[in-house]
């Protein structure tokens, strides 16, 4: 693929990559493959080389990357390969944040997941009875004076054992409250550390 060619600074990230790559080959995913594993190794060299935290303004220690750049890491990391499934989680999810946190939220959790002391690779979205259809989700979040009580049930999330952090999708209104189906959903920032064992069970751990 020569899409980018012509772009020095892509160029660069590319082969950047590509050279972290060399370090991580076949027989190493196969392991893993093998194993059920994660890929730790690997996440944490790229966490060290700036390319997990892509995404993060430079001024919550990141490397205040853009989309382009990102899918230019999780391209080579796959061209390579590789599996960039534990890379493009926490990209995407972490974006959510970007949007939608508070000042204070990004101030506390990004400068820790740019340098990898915390991971938020987990986003707790599907339930046994809803599918893919998330406007059916099912998990309720009413508040409690400052603070929200959640009751539900989440499957199939994917890199929770490996997370300190998770996305959780759930209704603060009744689905046919409002004008459309999806009106209601909120996300939640868990810190899984803390809640597991107190409300919420994993089992992973």
């Amino acid at each position: 693929m020569t899409y980018f060619q012509n772009n020095d600074d892509l160029l660069a990230i590319r082969e950047s990559v590509a050279k972290l790559c060399e370090d991580f080959p076949g027989e190493y995913w196969r392991e893993l493959d093998r194993e059920r594993g994660y890929p730790t190794a690997f996440v944490n060299a790229l966490t060290e080389a700036g390319f997990l935290g892509c995404l993060i303004p430079e001024a919550y220690g990141g490397s205040g990357l853009g989309i382009r750049e990102a899918s230019v890491i999780l391209e080579t990391v796959h061209r390579a390969g590789g599996n960039g499934a534990a890379c493009h989680a926490q990209m995407y999810i972490m974006g959510a944040m970007l949007r939608h946190g508070s000042e204070e939220q990004k101030k506390t959790y990004l400068p820790e997941i740019a340098t990898g002391r915390l991971r938020l690779q987990a986003f707790g979205v599907t339930e046994p009875t809803s599918g893919t259809d998330t406007s059916r989700t099912r998990t309720t979040a009413v508040r409690d004076g400052d603070d929200y009580i959640v009751n539900g049930q989440k499957v199939w999330t994917s890199r929770a054992e490996h997370s300190d952090l998770m996305l959780l999708l759930a209704r603060t209104q009744p689905r046919d409250a409002g004008k459309k189906p999806h009106d209601g959903l909120s996300i939640f920032l868990i810190d899984m550390r803390e809640a597991v064992g107190n409300g919420h069970r994993n089992l992973f751990r």
